[in-house]
């Protein structure tokens, strides 16, 4: 067991943070960062040592805010252990990150499950609720874009809904992600070194997922607008999420491209944010993904 200050430094860590997600403003980015120390934390201890510390670390929250906190968190707790067990195996950065980003997005709908089932709360209600709450009060403030209507308000809301299932895998990928690349930072310092992502100019996607990307598309043409039925739905998510895939493709398109010409390591940062901002350029990506855009450029 690692009886240094460390294991408390790290459980001052998760208990402050896990306050500040009950603190309006700061409690954003204390969500983006709370599974960090849980992590660190199963890696330097002993599966016993770690109970003991998260014990003491979800009492001490209990007894502060009451139950509502202790939810939250477990709700980053499990994805912690799930990640920094595979550090401990030495896994590969990719499959740390897949299990993260399941295993956050599985506490997702199974907390919309509970809810439903145990206090009648639905999700998708609730949030048809909030958008028409702030539509109106945007409304009564002149926010509005003129000739925005009731209509437009709820085709927003049924957009909103279906894609909610985007919404969730979206935010599980960032927070798996955000765990992953401190954590891994985190535990580098202290000598613990632990796999890395391949480098952004060697990210590839396989080539058959450009046929799928393309299917989509047709199929997007096909299914009617405004269907609420579940292949729409599929459909309605698959697409943004393909085409984001792409994007990140093209990011790394443009790092090998940066790399074989020797430009600094800003220019393809900033050539990010516009690829970001601007969707139709992930086409750089399926082009990069189905032709050897790279191998006319130089050698890797």
């Amino acid at each position: 067991m690692n009886t240094g200050i460390r294991p408390l430094a790290w459980s001052a860590a998760a208990l402050i943070l896990l306050i500040m997600t009950a603190v309006p403003v700061l409690n954003l980015p204390a969500v983006f960062l709370l599974a960090v120390p849980f992590t660190v934390l199963y890696v330097l201890l002993t599966p016993i040592s770690f109970a003991v510390h998260a014990t003491v670390i979800l009492s001490l929250a209990l007894f502060l805010f009451g139950p509502v906190i202790l939810f939250v968190g477990l709700f980053f707790l499990l994805p912690a252990i799930v990640m920094g067990h595979f550090y401990k195996r030495r896994a590969p950065a990719r499959t740390v990150l897949t299990a993260g980003c399941v295993s956050i997005l599985g506490l997702f709908l199974l907390e919309m499950l509970l809810l439903s089932v145990l206090l009648d709360i639905q999700m998708t209600a609730e949030l048809a609720a909030l958008i028409r709450s702030n539509a109106e009060a945007l409304a009564a403030q002149g926010a509005l874009p003129a000739g925005w209507n009731a209509e437009m308000t709820e085709a927003f809301v049924a957009a909103a809904i279906r894609s909610l299932p985007l919404t969730l895998i979206l935010a599980s990928f960032m927070l798996a992600v955000v765990t992953h690349w401190l954590a891994r930072r985190a535990l580098a310092r202290m000598g613990i070194e632990v796999p890395a992502f391949r480098k952004a100019r060697e990210w590839m996607l396989p080539r058959g997922l450009v046929y799928a990307y393309l299917a989509v598309i047709v199929l997007q043409w096909i299914v009617p607008e405004g269907d609420d039925s579940y292949f729409g739905t599929v459909i309605v998510n698959l697409y943004p999420l393909l085409r984001f895939a792409f994007t990140i493709q093209t990011i790394g398109f443009f790092f090998y491209l940066a790399y074989q010409r020797g430009w600094h390591r800003i220019v393809p940062l900033m050539i990010s944010v516009p690829v970001l901002l601007f969707p139709p350029l992930s086409l750089i990506g399926v082009f990069d993904t189905v032709f050897p855009l790279r191998k006319s450029i130089g050698k890797s």
